[in-house]
This record gives C-alpha cells, sequence and structure tokens, in this order.
C-alpha cells in the first residue's frame, strides 16, 4: 500500500481529476502484488501441482497442455501482458518502406 502511495504522490495537484494516464490503480497493484507474493511463497507448491497435472495421477490422465495453460494463466498475474503498439509514419499516417532485399537459401546450400 505505501508503495502505491509514493508512486501516486508526485500527483498531489491532480486532486479531484483523476487518476493521470498510466497510474495503475490501488487495487490493481495490491492484487498483483498479492498473487506474486502467493506464488513465490508456494513455488515449490505450484510446480509440484503443474508437474502432477502434466503426468497425470492416480485420478486424471495426464495433460501437459493443460498443464502449460495453467502456467500461461498464473504468469498474467505475475508479468501482465504488454499492450500492442501501433507504429505510424509522419503526421499518423503509413510508413514508407523501400530497398528491402531478401534472399531465400535452403539449408544446404552456400
Amino acid at each position: 500500500m505505501n508503495k502505491v502511495r509514493e508512486q501516486n504522490s508526485g500527483f498531489e495537484g491532480q486532486k479531484g481529476r483523476g487518476r493521470p494516464k498510466g497510474v495503475p490503480n490501488r487495487s490493481t497493484i495490491e492484487f498483483r502484488e498479492t498473487i506474486s507474493a502467493l506464488l513465490s511463497d508456494n513455488s515449490e507448491n505450484v510446480q509440484k501441482w503443474l508437474t502432477d497435472v502434466a503426468n497425470g495421477n492416480e485420478d486424471r490422465k495426464p495433460d501437459p497442455y493443460r498443464a502449460l495453460d495453467l502456467l500461461a494463466k498464473l504468469a498474467e498475474y505475475a508479468a501482465p501482458k504488454l499492450s500492442r503498439t501501433e507504429m505510424t509514419g509522419p503526421e499518423g499516417g503509413a510508413i514508407q518502406i523501400s530497398g528491402i532485399s531478401i534472399n531465400l537459401k535452403r539449408p544446404n546450400e552456400s
């Protein structure tokens, strides 16, 4: 919580105007920190659970795809997805590309 206050302390002159663009809200920061701590504190258990899902046990068939899917879902909380970036040319127009040369070779050709 103190970390959030420190991040937002530079915006005291903005009171009543809402959160500035790019500053995450407190509950989002706290939630991510909680999940990150939970994963860190239980890393051995998480590894065991993922291995059990991937290899199966007496109750379940092996399902490595599901284990990978669970890992990807957990990773989103520890390291959120990056947003996409759109690239544009001058004044928001198209990007001009010229002079591209592509040489395709088969693996054993010189």
